[in-house]
């Protein structure tokens, strides 16, 4: 019987990839503040709930980038919104 090997995710290593060619590009970093949580289904509604009280939607953009449940029933997901409302 064949063992199933499962590639770990490379959402992390895409990101620093992309980061790495703007800045030797001299492209300037992103306008938005991301911040990334690993917390369980209701600690992270209550952490995206925070988000949108702390910073509307309206005024600074603010969303739920990505987000995916993990093998541990954690969710982990990332938030991003504009660093000011102007």
């Amino acid at each position: 019987m064949a063992k199933l090997y499962r590639t770990p995710p490379l959402d992390g290593l895409r990101r620093q990839i992309a980061k790495s060619r703007r800045e030797k590009a001299g492209q300037p970093e992103s306008l938005f503040v991301r911040e990334t949580y690993c917390l369980t289904r209701g600690e992270a509604r209550a952490k995206a709930k925070e988000w949108f009280e702390s910073w509307p939607k309206a005024a600074y953009w603010t969303t739920v980038e990505s987000w995916r449940q993990l093998d541990t029933g954690e969710i982990e997901f990332t938030m991003r919104r504009l660093p000011t409302a102007d």
